[in-house]
């Protein structure tokens, strides 16, 4: 097959919807929408190993703990699988009495009699009906002029009233998808759906469901909101409707479809988790309730857990989720640009003291803490990190609250290495780090011991060093013991900041102590001494800048 110059000349702009006194641009999303998950029929059907009946059963548990009342289980006329399932589901009693299960089955009379024997016995069942209506498939899939396609809903739609008296005792509700609707003249939509609507004579108290799918995404999320405020204008019976949405996401933009159909008039959206189904996949229904938690919205779901939800999904789907994947994935709440983990990690800290406040830290729109997830994965630390992203590790994993220039000294260290190596660097690492260029810098200088002594307001101090295989004894005087053993150093050392605090508490506390100093005039350089005593500690900090100094003359 040979390639066009110009693809583009394939294909032709899908036309704009004539509705020029459009409302939903100026309307908000206030409330979560009906949801019913699809995972185990639109889901399973599009996996390359569907789903046995001990997964469907796992991933069914897992969508009611979730607190989905409605799941569409499976297509019973087409799979014995699907049949079996719903079964066990029913005869086990495994269907809580506020869960609806739905079912799917084409518009022919033999599989809604098949149908309908799946869930005999059933408290509540929504049974979904559908057939294609657009122009392509009315042309080149069935060959039926318009007549003939409102025909078979018509008859479909009388058939389930049939089946449905045959089984009084379950709580029925029919639902009718005008298949490809997002293809589809809208007047013909109206059409079909009215007539179905009259078979079934719907009222506010027994509603039906219309489920307009955008079964290939034609157009721009726009349009489809469009095409959702023009037909609940000219649908007959709309207060005894409710509009569902079924997008696809074959223009990526399945999510961003849904919420606008939503402002636009929907009030049900159905969908998988993790965005699974056919081709690109059905609309993603973890991304669409936890953007209404963005927006001060409680979408009625549960993904407090997000992470044990994923593992079930994967497990059963045998389909990862991509580490980009907004909210969930592995890397999506992790940030290794330096000026982003510096904003984060000043974000967390006014967070902390106002917990009980709006939720507003730079680059993240969720609490990671919400959804199950620990602060340890937000920053991590490569080759693009800074200072900030090292300061919150050290901080958040061993009470390390590095001063200001001393962050920007060690940062340096850890992209030395970074650079070499090329990979990320762990908290463990970053702080095997700081041992190895502070904490166990102790050569040529030794501190093996150390006496204090106070009287009148001055300290003296005696400290006995190894200086290369000698083992010397300094003596000073000063204001305090710092004072005191810069007076006993051998060479010129001038104090330029101090600082220290506790890390841990009770009788585990122990002290951390950072030091920038110059020697004999030099550069300025830090060091750090961590001990259960304030003093030692700070005479290690001072020790350990000191050797520094020694080093990298």
């Amino acid at each position: 097959m040979s390639m066009l110059k110009d693809p583009s000349r394939k294909y032709q702009a899908f036309p704009p919807i004539r509705l020029t006194d459009r409302t939903w641009p100026d309307k908000t999303i206030t409330q979560a929408p009906i949801w019913a998950s699809s995972d185990l029929r639109d889901g399973n059907q599009s996996l390359i190993e569907p789903m046995d009946t001990e997964k469907k059963l796992r991933l069914f548990k897992t969508l009611v703990q979730v607190g989905f009342k409605q799941i569409e289980v499976g297509f019973p006329s087409a799979s014995q699988t699907d049949f079996d399932f719903i079964r066990t589901l029913i005869d086990d009693k495994l269907i809580p009495d506020d869960v609806t299960i739905q079912v799917l089955t084409q518009a022919r009379e033999d599989l809604i009699s098949r149908t309908f024997e799946s869930l005999k016995g059933s408290k509540q069942a929504i049974v979904h009906v559908y057939n294609a209506v657009a122009p392509a498939f009315r042309r080149i899939v069935f060959n039926q002029e318009k007549q003939g396609v409102v025909q078979i809903a018509v008859k479909a739609a009388q058939l389930m009233k049939q089946q449905a008296a045959a089984y009084p005792d379950t709580h029925w509700t029919f639902q009718y998808s005008p298949e490809v609707f997002s293809s589809t003249e809208l007047d013909f939509a109206v059409e079909v759906c009215n007539a179905v609507l009259d078979v079934w004579q719907p009222t506010p108290e027994h509603r039906v469901i219309l489920n307009l799918p955008a079964t290939i995404e034609a157009a721009t999320p726009n349009v489809y909101a469009d095409q959702i405020e023009w037909f609940c204008r000219h649908i007959s019976r709309r207060d005894s409707v409710w509009i569902s949405l079924h997008t696809h996401n074959d223009r990526g933009t399945g999510v961003a479809a849904s919420e606008l159909g939503l402002m636009a008039g929907g009030d049900r959206v159905e969908g998988c988790l993790f965005g699974n189904g056919e081709r690109t996949g059905n609309v993603d229904l973890v991304t669409m309730a936890l953007n209404l938690y963005t927006q001060g919205i409680d979408p009625k779901l549960d993904f407090s857990d997000i992470d044990g939800l994923r593992k079930i999904v994967e497990d059963c789907n045998q389909l990862p989720v991509h580490p980009r994947h907004p909210y969930v994935g592995d890397l999506v709440h992790t940030a290794f640009s330096g000026s982003h983990q510096d904003a984060i990690r000043k974000g967390f800290t006014l967070q902390r003291t106002n917990p009980e406040g709006l939720w507003e830290v730079p680059y993240l729109p969720i609490d990671p803490a919400d959804i199950g997830r620990s602060y340890e994965a937000v920053i991590r630390v490569n080759s693009q990190s800074g200072k900030g992203g090292i300061t919150y590790l050290l901080e958040q994993e061993y009470g390390i609250s590095l001063p200001r220039r001393l962050q920007i000294e060690f940062s340096q260290v850890v992209q030395k290495e970074t650079d070499r190596c090329g990979l990320e660097m762990t908290a463990p690492q970053i702080y095997a780090l700081l041992e190895q260029e502070y904490l166990q810098a102790n050569s040529p200088y030794q501190l093996k011991s150390h006496r204090l002594q106070e009287e009148n307001a001055r300290c003296s101090v005696d400290v006995e060093v190894g200086f290369n295989s000698d083992l010397c004894h300094w003596q000073g005087v000063g204001q305090g013991p710092l004072e005191a053993l810069v007076a006993s150093l051998p060479v010129q050392v001038e104090i330029m900041d101090y600082s220290e605090h506790a890390i841990g508490s009770g009788t585990q506390a122990k002290a951390a102590a950072y030091i920038e100093l110059r020697v004999e005039g030099g550069r300025a350089i830090h060091g750090i001494g961590i001990d259960s005593n304030i003093t030692t500690a700070s005479f290690r900090a001072l020790f350990s800048a000191l050797n520094r100094t020694s080093h990298q003359q």
